[in-house]
């Protein structure tokens, strides 16, 4: 018998959510099979049997918060005794499985058997360990001993089933018995008599989604936020990728996006004004000498900032599939602890989703992000005599007042915007 545990999540996480089984009671499993999707405050785990066996028991239920070594099931070594079989295989084995289960289990009282609504029941040998996780909710429910339910299971086993069949041979017991008071169905949450009468639906947020909630507010309650803006003209870079795209492409196997020259351009800047590069710890400063780029992630579940490492060290083609893999993997629930770690500057891209300008809040401890948003055409006065169509974005830099002063934040995004205009001096300078 050996026991799944909640692995170790890494330094900062120490709790999850058990999202989902992919197991239940009684199957058989091998080593490395998937058993529980586990939700923490950044990424979704997968939680893998460590030996071959069978499903004696779901400890804790899906949608339970559980932490970093705790038992959430018990696995038993398979074929080992008939109660730890799959109950498919019972049927194969004829009434040897119920012979087994009739010796080991203790007698039960005279009083209990001829309460019992099935005469033929089998009493289970261990109920704490052989109910389902809704026979057990339902016990404490209800106030009824595990140990004074009867079950038809062949296996010893007590469902849902026996457990209500048990409640109202209660209800219906001696007149000296209490009956137990009916469990009310809980309310779906503490506001619904707001809405009485009107059509909501009221949703529980995931982990996810509240980490995200919490740190965005501590986020603005914490730092002394400003945004600066700028525009730059993307002429320059559309005229590259056009020139380039297809052999880029070809030679690569991968597209030329704008993410790679936006990188390269933030490094620049960082490099020319280090303290978009820094954090503050405690009554210090940490000025980052190396440059790991997170790159914001719209996925199902909320966002996600994957971080592209040592990326002034990469070349666009390995900045471009860099990108592509870390949100290839934000989007299928893939990423690991280490690929959410450490960033030092961040780029979002509200654009992809139409937006022309945005107020982006900066991904705490860092004290810099760097918001891309909508190409739109618009006239731009290029001399004194010409006005022409343009291919024009607006750029936003939200940044740490505490040790960014404004002058710092407006040449960096100056810094930036000239690097895109003339995107060959990107090799120079990222």
């Amino acid at each position: 018998m050996a026991e799944i545990k909640v692995p170790d999540l890494g330094d900062s996480i120490t709790e999850g959510t058990l999202h989902k089984w992919h197991v239940k009671q009684g199957d058989a499993v091998k080593q490395g099979d998937v058993l529980a999707e586990l939700e923490t405050d950044k990424v979704n785990l997968e939680i893998a049997a460590d030996e071959d066996g069978v499903i004696e028991q779901l400890v804790r239920e899906e949608g339970e918060n559980v932490l970093v070594g705790e038992v959430i099931a018990i696995l038993g070594a398979g074929g080992s005794s008939a109660s730890a079989a799959p109950a498919a295989s019972s049927e194969s084995t004829s009434a040897e499985p119920q012979v087994a289960a009739a010796v080991e289990a203790p007698a039960k009282p005279a009083a209990a058997q001829a309460a019992a609504p099935v005469p033929a029941a089998v009493p289970a040998p261990d109920k704490d360990t052989y109910a389902t996780p809704g026979a057990r909710r339902l016990a404490r429910e209800q106030g009824l001993d595990l140990k004074s339910v009867q079950t038809r299971d062949p296996l010893g086993r007590v469902t849902q089933d026996d457990v209500e069949a048990q409640a109202r041979v209660r209800t219906a017991g001696t007149p000296s018995q209490a009956a137990a008071p009916a469990p009310q169905a809980p309310k779906a949450s503490a506001y619904t008599d707001q809405f009485a009468g009107k059509a909501v639906d009221i949703q529980k947020m995931s982990r996810r989604r509240q980490t995200i909630a919490k740190r965005l507010v501590e986020a603005q309650q914490t730092a002394a936020m400003l945004t600066t803006f700028n525009e730059v003209d993307m002429t320059a870079i559309m005229d590259v990728r056009k020139r380039r795209k297809d052999r880029f492409k070809e030679k690569y196997e991968v597209n030329l996006g704008f993410m790679s020259f936006f990188t390269k351009a933030v490094i620049g800047a960082l490099k020319a004004y280090p303290l978009l590069n820094a954090e503050i710890a405690g009554d210090e400063l940490i000025v980052k000498k190396f440059y790991d780029i997170g790159i914001a992630v719209s996925a199902k579940e909320g966002l996600v900032v994957p971080v592209v490492r040592d990326a002034d060290r990469l070349g666009f083609a390995e900045i471009e599939k860099e990108i592509v893999e870390l949100a290839n993997k934000a989007r299928n629930n893939s990423l690991s602890i280490s690929d959410l770690q450490g960033g030092t500057f961040t780029i979002t891209n509200g654009g992809v989703f139409g937006s022309l300008l945005s107020t982006p809040i900066l991904n705490a401890p860092q004290v810099g992000i760097l918001g891309m948003h909508k190409i739109q055409m618009r006239p731009v006065g290029v001399d004194n005599e010409r006005i022409e169509l343009r291919p024009m974005m607006y750029i936003a830099l939200s940044y740490d007042h505490r040790i960014v002063d404004g002058a710092e934040a407006v040449s960096f995004l100056v810094k930036v915007k000239e690097l895109l205009e003339d995107p060959e001096s990107l090799l120079l300078e990222s």
